[in-house]
C-alpha cells in the first residue's frame, strides 16, 4: 500500500529520505486520469492521429482552390495539433515526475517524434498560403467566416515571408524538430536521472542526501556547512562530466546556427527575436541596464556578508537565513495566501486559482525519486494548466507556487478564450504573468504581517527571486550570446573556454564581494537547462520587469489596470508581445520597466538593510 504519509499536511521536505513514486499519496500527485484515464488510452490515441495525419495530404496542392478549402485544411492542421500536443504533454508529463521511469521515457520520445511527423505533414500550408498571395488572401479572410480568426496570423506569416523556404525545406526542418530535440533531453537524463551526487555533511557530521529536489532546501538552511558542502558536492559532480555537458551544449547552439542560416537570418539573436516580432535593442538594452545596476548587487552581497557575520561570503552562502526561525507554511495556507493576494484580479480568478489547487489536482507537489529538478507550468488545450514542484513548506515554494500559478492562470485564461491558432504565448509574455503573481503575493504578506522577522523572511524571498531574474539570467544571458557569436564565426567551444568565460562574467556581477571558485561557479552554465531553448534566458529579466510595473498599477488602484491586466491574460499570441504587454499597459520597448525593476531591487535593499544594519 502506498504511504499516506511520504507528504504531510505541512509538506517540509527531508533531505535525508525520498520515497520512491509508488508512495507518493494520490491527492498530492497531478490528475493523469482527467487527460487519458489510462495508458492504453494514450496508445489508442497515438494510434489514431498516427494514422490521421497522412490525411493531411488531401489538401497539399489544392490551398489556392478556393477559401472553403483553405479553411477546411487549416481546421484539420489545427486539430490534429490540438490532439498531439495533448499527447506529448502526458508523455511528457508522466517522464518529468519520475525519470527513472523508462515507460515514460519511451512514451516522450514517441510522442516526439509523432510532433516532428505532424509538423512535416503540415508542412506544405504556410508555402502555398504564400503563394496565394496577399491581395486574395485578404479577400477571402472577408468572405469565408472561418477564415476571419486567420487575420493575425496570417499577417504574421507574411512578415516572415523572406526567412520562409520550400515546402520540401520546411518538411526537412519539421522532421528535425524530433533529433534536434537530443540535446536538451540528454542533459535532462543526466542532471536528472543518472547523476548521483556526495552527501554533504552538516555540521555535527550528519550525512545530508543532495538530490535535485533537496539543494534549494540545503542551501537556504542554517548550517553553513552542510550549505558548503552540498554546493561543491553538486557543482563537482557537473565539472566531472564537463567535457560531455560542454560538447553537448555547443551541439545545440550549432542546430541554433544552422536554423539561421537555412533561414536567411544575419545572426541566432536576431533569428530568435524575429519569430516574435521583439527588436534587437529589447535584448542589448537589458544588458547594458543590467550592467549598470550592478553596484545595486554589490551592496546587497556587502549586506549580506554583514548580516551573517563572516569574513568572506561564498556563494553558498546567497540563500542562508538573515533571521533564524524561518515560517513553516502548509499547502493549504500557501493557496489562501495566493488566492487573497490576486483577489484584485476578480473573484473568478481567485476561485479558479483555488479550485486548481486543491480540488482538481494541478499541482504535482511532493517529492520523489527521479523526480525532475525546478518547477514547471505545463499543460495543452484540452487538460488542465499542471504543475509540478516540490512543495516543502517555505516561503521560498510558497513564492514557487505562485510563480507557478501565474504561467498557469495565463494558460487557463489563454485556452479558454482564443482558438487553436492562438492557444500558445511567448516565451517573452510567460514570465510576466508568473513574477506578477509573486510580486501581488510579496506586497500581500508585508502589508498583513507586521512582524520584523516575517518582514525580513519575505524580503529574502524575493532578493533570491531577484536574484534568479535580475543577476543570474542576465549574467546566463550575455554568456549565451558570446557562445552563439562564437560558433557563428566558426570558433569551437570546449569546457574549458566556457568555464572560464562564465567565472569571468560571474567575477564582474559580484564585483569583488564574492569569493570566486572559478571552476564552480564557471561551470553554472550547465546547471541551467534554459540554455538549450536559444534565448530564453534574457526573457526572465524582462518578465519580472514587466511583472512589478503592472502589479504597481494594480496596486495604486490605476483605473482599469486590473482588467487590462486580464486581457492580456487572455490574449494568447492573437498579438505580438510587446503589443499585449501595452495592452496591459507596459511598453517593453522602452528601457523604463527594466530601470523600474532595478529601483524595486534597490528599495528591497534599503528595506532589509534597515531590518538587519
Amino acid at each position: 500500500m502506498p504511504n499516506e504519509q511520504q507528504c504531510p499536511e505541512e509538506m517540509i521536505v527531508s533531505s535525508i529520505s525520498i520515497p520512491p513514486r509508488s508512495e507518493v499519496a494520490r491527492e498530492h500527485t497531478w490528475n493523469a486520469e482527467s487527460v487519458y484515464p489510462s495508458p492504453a488510452a494514450w496508445e489508442a490515441e497515438y494510434a489514431a492521429i498516427a494514422a490521421a495525419l497522412p490525411g493531411l495530404a488531401r489538401f497539399q496542392g489544392r490551398l489556392g482552390e478556393s477559401a472553403a478549402v483553405l479553411a477546411d485544411a487549416l481546421a484539420a492542421r489545427d486539430g490534429l495539433a490540438r490532439r498531439v500536443g495533448k499527447l506529448v504533454f502526458y508523455a511528457r508529463m508522466s517522464y518529468s515526475v519520475d525519470t527513472a521511469d523508462q515507460a515514460a521515457a519511451a512514451l516522450q520520445g514517441r510522442a516526439m517524434g509523432l510532433v516532428g511527423q505532424a509538423r512535416a505533414a503540415a508542412a506544405f500550408v504556410e508555402p502555398e498560403l504564400l503563394a496565394i498571395g496577399q491581395a486574395t488572401l485578404a479577400r477571402w479572410l472577408q468572405e469565408e467566416p472561418r477564415l476571419a480568426v486567420y487575420a493575425h496570423s496570417v499577417a504574421d506569416l507574411l512578415r516572415k515571408a523572406p526567412h520562409l523556404r520550400s515546402g520540401e525545406v520546411e518538411e526537412v526542418l519539421g522532421l528535425l524538430v524530433d533529433p534536434f530535440a537530443g540535446t536538451s533531453t540528454t542533459a535532462s537524463t543526466l542532471a536528472d536521472a543518472d547523476f548521483r551526487f556526495a552527501p554533504a555533511r552538516a555540521a555535527d557530521g550528519t550525512p545530508v542526501k543532495v538530490t535535485q529536489g533537496t539543494l534549494d532546501t540545503i542551501l537556504s538552511g542554517p548550517d553553513r556547512e552542510a550549505r558548503r558542502t552540498a554546493w561543491e558536492h553538486y557543482t563537482d559532480t557537473y565539472l566531472a562530466f564537463r567535457n560531455t555537458l560542454a560538447n553537448n551544449l555547443a551541439t545545440s547552439l550549432r542546430q541554433n546556427v544552422f536554423a539561421m542560416r537555412v533561414r536567411h537570418h544575419p545572426s541566432t539573436l536576431a533569428a530568435s527575436l524575429f519569430e516574435h516580432n521583439i527588436p534587437l535593442e529589447v535584448f542589448h538594452n537589458l544588458s547594458d541596464v543590467f550592467r549598470r545596476h550592478l553596484p545595486t548587487w554589490h551592496r546587497y552581497w556587502a549586506l549580506r556578508r554583514r548580516a551573517l557575520a563572516v569574513d568572506t561570503l561564498h556563494p553558498y552562502d546567497i540563500w542562508a537565513p538573515l533571521v533564524p526561525g524561518k515560517p513553516e507554511v502548509g499547502y493549504a495556507q500557501a493557496v489562501a495566501w495566493i488566492a487573497q493576494a490576486l483577489a484584485p484580479l476578480g473573484a473568478e480568478y481567485a476561485a479558479t486559482l483555488r479550485r486548481g489547487c486543491l480540488e482538481e489536482r494541478w499541482v504535482d507537489l511532493c517529492p520523489n525519486q527521479g523526480k525532475m529538478a525546478g518547477a514547471f507550468s505545463y499543460g495543452s488545450p484540452g487538460t488542465s494548466p499542471f504543475i509540478m514542484m516540490t512543495y516543502d513548506g517555505t516561503l521560498e515554494s510558497v513564492s514557487t507556487l505562485a510563480h507557478e500559478l501565474g504561467h498557469s492562470m495565463h494558460s487557463y485564461l489563454t485556452w479558454r478564450t482564443q482558438p487553436m491558432i492562438y492557444t500558445d504565448y511567448a516565451l517573452f509574455l510567460a514570465e510576466v504573468a508568473s513574477n506578477f503573481h509573486q510580486a501581488m503575493l510579496r506586497a500581500h504578506l508585508l502589508a498583513t504581517n507586521p512582524d520584523p522577522a516575517f518582514q525580513v523572511a519575505v524580503i529574502e524571498e524575493a532578493m533570491s527571486n531577484f536574484h534568479r531574474y535580475l543577476f543570474i539570467m542576465p549574467t546566463l544571458a550575455r554568456f549565451e550570446l558570446e557562445m552563439h557569436e562564437r560558433v557563428e564565426r566558426g570558433e569551437g567551444l570546449a569546457a574549458d573556454l566556457m568555464i572560464e568565460r562564465m567565472a569571468d562574467l560571474f567575477a564582474e556581477s559580484y564585483g569583488g564581494e564574492m569569493s570566486i571558485d572559478r571552476p564552480r561557479v564557471g561551470i553554472t552554465w550547465a546547471t541551467f537547462s534554459h540554455l538549450y531553448s536559444d534565448y530564453y534566458v534574457y526573457q526572465y529579466a524582462t518578465g519580472i520587469s514587466a511583472a512589478n510595473a503592472l502589479s504597481q498599477r494594480i496596486l495604486a488602484g490605476t483605473p482599469g489596470a486590473a482588467e487590462a491586466y486580464v486581457r492580456f491574460l487572455s490574449a494568447g499570441s492573437s498579438l505580438y508581445p510587446l503589443d499585449a504587454l501595452k495592452l496591459a499597459g507596459v511598453d517593453m520597448a522602452t528601457t523604463q520597466p527594466v530601470e523600474a525593476a532595478f529601483a524595486v531591487l534597490a528599495g528591497l535593499v534599503d528595506r532589509l538593510e534597515a531590518l538587519v544594519g
